[in-house]
């Protein structure tokens, strides 16, 4: 499975913010939607969740659903995300089927390298700077922490970047070998700024490839 450059967690205070946000998300280019919705029982995740895949299977864009595993084996999304104090990727996978996708979120080189021997589809790899949304989960990482993580990490699994990254963010970003961003509040504050990121992070592949055929 290919993992699309640009996941948009979502963000929103009830379950009608979280669609009206799905929907804008999906209309304006999304490939790739992570539901997160925190301290929810399962019955209404689920509930939730029935409602969002409706609108993502519409437009064709992925479903990734947060931490909740068995919802989205229950509602066939395209994968689950699982934090560091979810439940363990290998456990997961016994759940799922086959084709469902598995991503992991990491903050240290150590952290990259357990997920990749429960054998994940991807890693998000931060805080890429300080957020709300994602707080107490390690040190901020950074442009350097990136670097250092990637220059080292040798691995064929996508490195995501997550945590506070804006458009502006992306060129540097990409040049530490990381391969796609998470983004929440930046595109929630505007959806427009999806075509922006796509641009950038599609942008960079076809420089890349330019310069190799010189």
């Amino acid at each position: 499975m290919i993992i699309p450059k640009l996941h948009y967690i979502t963000q929103g205070d009830s379950p009608k913010q979280i669609l009206e946000n799905v929907q804008k998300a999906c209309t304006s280019g999304a490939e790739l939607v992570q539901l997160r919705y925190k301290n929810v029982s399962e019955k209404k995740f689920l509930k939730l969740a029935e409602a969002v895949i409706k609108i993502t299977s519409h437009y064709q864009t992925r479903l990734i659903i947060n931490d909740h595993y068995k919802i989205a084996k229950t509602i066939k999304a395209d994968g689950v995300h699982l934090g560091p104090s979810d439940t363990c990727p290998t456990i997961a996978r016994k759940h799922l089927y086959t084709w469902q996708s598995i991503g992991g979120t990491a903050n240290t080189l150590e952290d990259c390298e357990t997920l990749i021997t429960k054998e994940v589809d991807y890693i998000s790899l931060g805080p890429f700077r300080f957020t709300d949304t994602k707080a107490n989960v390690g040190p901020i990482l950074g442009l350097e922490g990136y670097t250092a993580i990637m220059d080292v990490l040798n691995t064929t699994t996508p490195i995501i970047g997550v945590g506070g990254i804006t458009t502006s963010d992306i060129e540097a970003i990409l040049k530490t070998g990381i391969s796609g961003v998470a983004v929440s509040t930046e595109i929630t504050k505007n959806f427009d700024s999806i075509k922006t990121f796509n641009q950038l992070l599609k942008a960079s592949v076809i420089a890349e490839q330019r310069h190799t055929f010189e």
